[in-house]
């Protein structure tokens, strides 16, 4: 009997059971789908492939009933698995089983410089989506760190394409282990809040391949994302949920992304354009379903000859092999929620985020049998992150704030009193939005936190930015500490030289008078629900800060590319990239700018020694492995983990280049007193640039320095190359 026949006889069980038995996701080649799916298309009606398309609720989208084939579900990512929403709007659902495990926010996790960590982390989501029986997790986002206003700069990794690619590939990895379909976000060159549903990015070619595509690239090729979301912006004048270029031409032709691409949610403008042009799923538009442009729409354009069935066609198979991968895989786990292995990786992702930006006198550690009384002053030590702003929270099964968190570590050694300081403010608007932050000082909370800093051993100043301040939808105004903190802050420390600043933030701030003027900085992030444990024990030395800056932070705003040749938020709804490559600190270094704290800068509680740095040869050409090596010695008295960063640099170049750019890292850990070999591993053709001119990739002949050290300023070893 032909499998036509059999398909059309079969129950739906049955045949839910032969879209299983599928050929694995690595023999299908693009647009090429196995006969199996093929087959299974051809039994379809067209309203019931139309109806695949597009939502059918808030966050899900249709399957056919009569030939058992699913629903999609989909869920908010990256902090958490968001709580449940009801199916037709936005209001909580009011479940009490969808509490979840609160993640550092993306930030947080690029600053751990730890790929094997954000594989945990995706581990840990892809579970938590299985015990909710969602399919698609809307995570990771990477977009590049363009400008440090951006109010999604604490949900995105970095401003390297280089490390956003590393950490991006682990972290799918790590969610689609458990088959579910990790959608990789926001495609592409979705670099601010401000005008995002109307403004048009600019930028030339090689800007695009070289700064803002890596990451999807490394996403698709390497992590072999099922998944992808377009952005909510245009680019080059198209948007990008119907830029041809972009979805067809790059993403599915030259990459061969397999997967179906989703729309940002509300980010579809068109029928015929959209579809044509690569968008395959439509969410989240306003009105009935039944008008949204990919459902009676996009059926009537299928008759009217304006989309071919074949496009239809090969928008299912796309997403009939998502469900391959998820919902229709044999022997999947049932998932858990807010395990105890769950908070561990929250746990230990949190402790290798954390930055030790100075520690001048040697304050911390804090000697627990030592220290007597601390005052812990500032909203943010008993404010919770799991929630706040406009876009996705979590619902968390818990957060240990950072004052529960001393006054556990302390328990009855130390008096940890508590002080609020101050307390965070909106201005009033008339429109109903969140206003700007009210910076006025409340003198009677100074003199409360003052007070209590006289009286005490140590002070401990939590300040920095909230999860409504750093939000979705909005970019900051400036990089100023906002709610009157600065005052706070200098009465504090004048009351108490021994204070400790811990600064919450996302995304860099001005910290120049905190630099200036306080001896001991510890920067802390929306750091997960193992929050106030992790400080604790960063504070106390149970754990040795080993976090490196994700980003740049500037000496002022007029230092950062986008900032200084004001291209940023762009003029008539345009955003032209004039920075092209040199975006953070390709931008400081090549311009001889010093930024107040560079990238990837981060101490610890140990010092590290760098040294016999050299290569397999001195001689390459293109397509040969380099094999970096060096000897790394822990020359303190303590434990530490130190993250060996390799960047490259073409001395003599016919176009402009950045000095350098980071092509290597490894996190390594030491014993006191331990020496190690650490070898890192680099392509030459990972040394090229995007020829505009020839439309490909050139790596340019010629001699390069290689040089490794503990941040992008601060360079311990230096060595040439040649390539042929």
């Amino acid at each position: 009997m032909k499998l036509k026949s059999i398909i059309l006889s079969v129950s739906a069980l049955s045949l839910s059971f032969l879209i299983v038995a599928l050929k694995p996701a690595d023999k299908v080649k693009p647009k090429k789908f196995t006969s199996q799916i093929d087959s299974i298309i051809s039994v379809m009606t067209l309203e019931e492939k139309i109806a695949m398309l597009h939502g059918n609720g808030f966050f899900s989208t249709a399957g056919v009933p009569r030939l058992g084939i699913p629903e999609l579900t989909y869920t908010d990512g990256p902090l958490g698995i968001r709580e449940e929403i009801n199916r037709d709007n936005w209001n909580a659902a009011k479940w009490t089983t969808d509490s979840a495990t609160f993640f550092p926010n993306g930030s947080a996790m690029a600053a751990t410089w730890n790929p094997a960590l954000l594989y945990r982390y995706g581990e840990a989501m892809g579970e938590e989506a299985r015990a909710r029986k969602k399919e698609i997790v809307l995570s990771p986002a990477f977009n590049i760190t363009r400008t440090p206003l951006n109010g999604r700069t604490y949900e995105y990794y970095s401003e390297d394409p280089f490390l956003n690619a590393q950490l991006a590939v682990a972290s799918v990895k790590g969610i689609q282990s458990q088959h579910v379909a990790a959608c990789i976000k926001h495609y592409a060159a979705n670099s601010q809040e401000t005008n995002r549903n109307t403004v048009n990015s600019v930028m030339d070619e090689r800007t695009l391949r070289e700064i803002y595509l890596p990451a999807f690239k490394a996403a698709v090729q390497k992590g072999n994302a099922y998944t992808i979301m377009s952005a909510y912006n245009k680019f080059r004048g198209v948007w990008c949920g119907e830029n041809e270029y972009l979805l067809n031409t790059i993403l599915k032709k030259e990459w061969g992304f397999k997967g179906a691409v989703v729309s940002d949610w509300g980010g579809t403008h068109s029928t015929v354009a959209a579809a044509n042009n690569g968008l395959d799923i439509e969410m989240g538009s306003d009105g009935t379903y039944e008008k949204w442009f990919f459902a009676n729409p996009l059926l009537d354009s299928v008759k009217a000859g304006l989309v071919s069935e074949k496009t239809i066609n090969e928008k299912v198979g796309r997403i009939l092999w998502v469900m391959q991968q998820t919902s229709l895989k044999k022997n999947r786990s049932a998932g858990e929620m807010n395990t105890v292995k769950h908070s561990k990786a929250v746990y230990d992702i949190a402790s290798e985020a954390v930055v030790l930006l100075k520690n001048d006198v040697k304050l911390l550690p804090l000697k627990l049998s030592a220290v007597k009384s601390i005052a812990v002053i500032g909203d943010n030590a008993t404010r919770k992150f799991s929630t706040g702003g406009f876009g996705a929270g979590v619902k968390a099964k818990y957060e240990v704030t950072a004052l529960k968190g001393l006054r556990s570590k302390f328990g009855k050694l130390a008096s940890v009193k508590y002080a609020a300081g101050y307390k965070p403010a909106y201005l009033p608007t008339t429109n109903g939005q969140r206003g700007e932050p009210d910076n006025a000082t409340n003198q009677q909370l100074i003199d409360e936190a003052v007070e209590l800093a006289e009286n005490s051993e140590v002070a401990i100043l939590f300040v920095g930015s909230t999860r409504e301040y750093e939000t979705e939808a909005t970019d900051r105004k400036n990089l100023d500490i906002p709610f009157g903190q600065p005052e706070l802050i200098r009465a504090v420390t004048k009351a108490n030289p021994k204070t400790i600043i811990v600064f919450t933030a996302g995304a860099p701030y001005d910290l120049s008078e905190i630099k200036k003027s306080n001896n001991t900085i510890v920067w802390s992030w929306f750091n997960g629900s193992e929050n106030g444990n992790v400080i604790a024990d960063v504070l106390t030395g149970v754990i040795n800060p080993s976090g490196k800056l994700p980003f740049s932070i500037p000496v002022s705003l007029g230092d950062s590319p986008a900032h200084h040749l004001n291209t940023f938020p762009g003029e008539n709804l345009t955003s032209e990239y004039k920075e092209g490559i040199l975006v953070g600190y390709r931008w400081y270094d090549t311009k001889n700018i010093d930024p107040l704290y560079s990238f990837g800068y981060g101490l610890s509680y140990t010092n590290f020694a760098y040294s016999g740095l050299k290569t397999d040869r001195q001689v390459y050409k293109a397509g040969d492995k380099i094999t970096a090596t060096l000897k790394l010695k822990n020359t303190g008295k303590v434990s530490g983990k130190e993250t060996v960063q390799l960047y490259v640099g073409d001395v003599k170049s016919d176009i402009l280049k950045a000095e350098k750019e980071l092509k290597g890292f490894k996190k390594v850990s030491l014993a006191p007193g331990q020496e190690t070999s650490v070898s890192i591993l680099l392509d030459v053709n990972d040394l090229a640039y995007f020829d505009t001119k020839l439309n490909k990739w050139v790596v340019e002949p010629g001699e390069y320095k290689v040089q490794v050290g503990s941040s992008s300023k601060d360079l311990r070893q230096t060595l040439m190359i040649t390539v042929n």
